[in-house]
């Protein structure tokens, strides 16, 4: 049994198909129309912004005679208007490893604007048992001894079991190691350490930043939504620009005045 940490990985993110967006461009007349968003999900949402408007150039719509010309202030514009809709036309891709089934039961829970894929108890065997500890755990040298006891126990019990049923031996078919090792997973902790994939738009990214970075929030979804808003405001400044971080409890707080965008 081990302690570990949680970690994001940002694995993918919508891609524009440029000489389509090209040909629309030049139907809707506007083909010398260039962006210097830095990311593709940036761009696609401002393509999508400026079509509402017919803002690609001043004249395409009689009523707009002036245009942002920057990614930058164009979505800062959104931002502040709360035209939030366009930033559903993106796509961002994320595994979260090491995170607990807590964190997981909680993640499920924004469901609007995402797509989850979960790591199967089913189908993978709990062997070698791995658990995040809390804070409140690891500063109590006795709630640490418990805690470390415990996980251990529930991982010699999963090995025992796997002993019984004879789950290593090379001729039990797969159906039927997976019937028992899903009868054995209801003796892992929630705490158990798991992956998840995790796909949404960014309108649903920053609405999870500002709730699970809460201080009032639990303490691992706080951890691994602080370092999901490190990346977005590393890698997506035009869309993230807004937020200012507090450091609470030692854990990360993004907080805007667009709430809710």
């Amino acid at each position: 049994m081990q302690i570990v940490e949680p970690k994001v990985f940002w694995v993918g993110e919508t891609k524009i198909r440029e000489q389509e967006l090209e040909k629309y461009l030049e139907w809707v007349g506007a083909p010398g129309w260039i962006s210097d968003a830095t990311t593709d999900s940036e761009k696609i949402i401002e393509a999508a912004g400026r079509l509402c408007y017919r803002s690609f150039a001043p004249g395409l719509n009689k009523n707009v005679t002036k245009i942002r010309e920057h990614n930058k202030d164009y979505l800062a514009h959104i931002l502040k208007v709360g035209h939030g809709s366009v930033l559903e036309h993106a796509f961002l891709n994320f595994i979260f490893v090491n995170v607990s089934r807590v964190f997981t039961h909680e993640l499920v829970r924004h469901r609007a604007g995402t797509a989850i894929s979960q790591e199967s108890l089913r189908f993978v065997r709990l062997h070698d048992l791995s658990l995040w500890a809390p804070t409140v755990i690891k500063e109590d040298q006795e709630m640490m001894t418990i805690f470390m006891k415990s996980g251990e126990e529930m991982e010699a019990l999963q090995k025992k079991m796997a002993e019984i049923k004879k789950l290593d031996d090379p001729t039990m078919k797969f159906e039927q190691k997976k019937k028992i090792t899903s009868a054995m997973r209801r003796l892992a902790p929630d705490g158990v350490a798991t992956s998840i994939f995790w796909s949404a738009n960014p309108r649903t990214i920053r609405h999870c930043i500002e709730m699970r970075t809460d201080p009032g929030a639990e303490e691992e979804i706080r951890l691994v939504f602080g370092m999901l808003g490190e990346i977005m405001q590393k890698n997506f400044s035009s869309l993230f620009a807004d937020y200012t971080v507090e450091i609470v409890d030692g854990l990360p707080w993004y907080k805007t005045e667009h709430r809710k965008v």
